[in-house]
């Protein structure tokens, strides 16, 4: 403990992730649902995915998640927040970055398999996503974070100043 003392404690050990928060023209996000079994149901996400190949990017990671899932690339990358979702019983970091000047990827779509095969692409206003967070009808963490922070973001006009899509991560130091 930092106080010296010993204690025990289980908790998983986790590569990390990311999440990509793709913000529109129109002030739209990117959001893609899938089924999440251990929850049983089908959620509205972020473009996300696990920083598992080592030694990995998290913008790299990033910018795949957002070609494969969505098949969408973009032209302005920045960190909008770096989260421990369950940091009681994980060491799982996410960061999500925001992604603007989206276009249509070229070339071929990822092949997607597993849960990924009938996963659905669809733009929201960013007003309707915090929204049905707040109406509990989000119910993915991370999404549920990186659009209060945009929220944030945008209402102090401080888009411009977050941080570099390179900027350190001290939880996954890459």
């Amino acid at each position: 403990m930092p106080d010296g003392r010993a204690s025990t404690r289980d908790y998983m050990k986790h590569t990390g992730a990311v999440g990509v928060l793709a913000l529109d023209e129109q002030g739209r996000v990117l959001l893609v649902r899938q089924y999440r079994h251990p929850v049983r149901h089908r959620l509205w996400e972020m473009p996300a995915g696990l920083l598992d190949v080592p030694g990995e990017n998290p913008l790299h990671a990033a910018q795949r998640e957002l070609w494969e899932e969505a098949h969408h690339k973009a032209g302005d990358w920045r960190v909008l927040i770096d989260v421990y979702p369950t940091s009681g019983g994980s060491d799982e970091a996410i960061r999500v970055f925001l992604a603007r000047d989206l276009a249509e990827a070229d070339g071929e779509k990822f092949a997607a398999e597993g849960e990924e095969l009938d996963m659905e692409v669809r733009r929201f206003p960013l007003d309707d996503v915090v929204r049905a967070a707040l109406a509990g009808d989000l119910h993915n963490g991370a999404l549920v974070a990186g659009a209060m922070a945009l929220k944030a973001a945008l209402a102090d006009g401080a888009l411009d100043t977050l941080r570099p899509a390179d900027a350190p991560w001290p939880a996954r130091p890459f």
